[in-house]
């Protein structure tokens, strides 16, 4: 995989790790930076080999938002432009087929927010700060925030957090269930990898099926959303995952999992 400016890309055992790499700056997120991601995911779900993507800031943040000086020149064209970047990396996330785990080390403000709910699950050190203050700039969220945040938390909660671009700790995070867990800054990395390993020692195809029934049914009505995941869990049983899967558990020995 080519070199990066703006991020970091490590592999080991099925697990990558995808840094965003502008300690300085905390991570702001330029176009560079949503290039270089778009691209490093893309890459990463055509190598076939990664099982769990976990996204993750280097230093102190994981993303206090985007380079608002690079935004405050912006006229309308670019930042549709920006805005559609931004967009096409959560969409890259939402629909690896891997599931994508955000460790929110500090600041995810903003831009560095939307991506984070763009992965599957969310992590925070006890340290985390995390929200949408979009409208303390005289904008809106540009990145999908307005929308999964919503489906994150609800309607309500979301237009609370969008209206008055409050910013809120990792604790309530975690009680109107944006994060998933909440841990000392020390443990953050190391649990994450062992939820990565733990989901990349399952069988691959049934996590991306299971990754999109959840996504595509999440509008659906009840029956319609049941139906697509009975199609999908019977699609499994034409796969060398599944009988292998379910051999190995009458055989009472791991399963040795292929994707295929």
């Amino acid at each position: 995989m080519s070199a990066y400016q703006t991020i970091t890309v490590a592999e080991s055992e099925g697990v990558a790790t995808l840094t965003l790499n502008r300690p300085d700056k905390r991570n702001a997120i330029n176009e560079e930076l949503l290039a270089e991601l778009h691209g490093a995911v893309r890459a990463l779900t055509a190598e076939r080999t990664v099982r769990a993507l976990i996204l993750t800031g280097a230093g102190k943040a994981f993303a206090a938002g985007a380079d608002i000086a690079r935004m405050s020149e912006m006229p309308v064209t670019a930042a549709k432009a920006f805005a559609d970047a931004g967009h096409a990396v959560g969409n890259a996330l939402e629909s690896a087929p891997f599931a994508t785990i955000a460790a929110v080390n500090g600041f995810a403000l903003g831009g560095g927010c939307e991506l984070a709910m763009a992965c599957d699950l969310i992590y925070a050190s006890d340290a985390a700060k995390l929200g949408q203050p979009e409208v303390n700039l005289g904008v809106i969220p540009g990145f999908g925030g307005t929308q999964r945040l919503a489906r994150r938390v609800g309607i309500a909660r979301a237009r609370e957090l969008c209206f008055t671009g409050d910013t809120i700790g990792a604790e309530e995070a975690l009680r109107i269930g944006l994060v998933n867990a909440v841990l000392p800054a020390d443990e953050l990395l190391p649990r994450v990898q062992e939820v990565a390993r733990k989901i990349a020692s399952k069988g691959p195809l049934a996590i991306a099926q299971c990754k999109r029934v959840i996504r595509a049914g999440e509008d659906l009505p009840l029956e319609r959303a049941n139906e697509l995941e009975a199609q999908a869990f019977a699609l499994l049983f034409g796969t060398h995952d599944q009988r292998e899967g379910m051999k190995a558990f009458l055989e009472k020995r791991p399963a040795k999992f292929e994707g295929r």
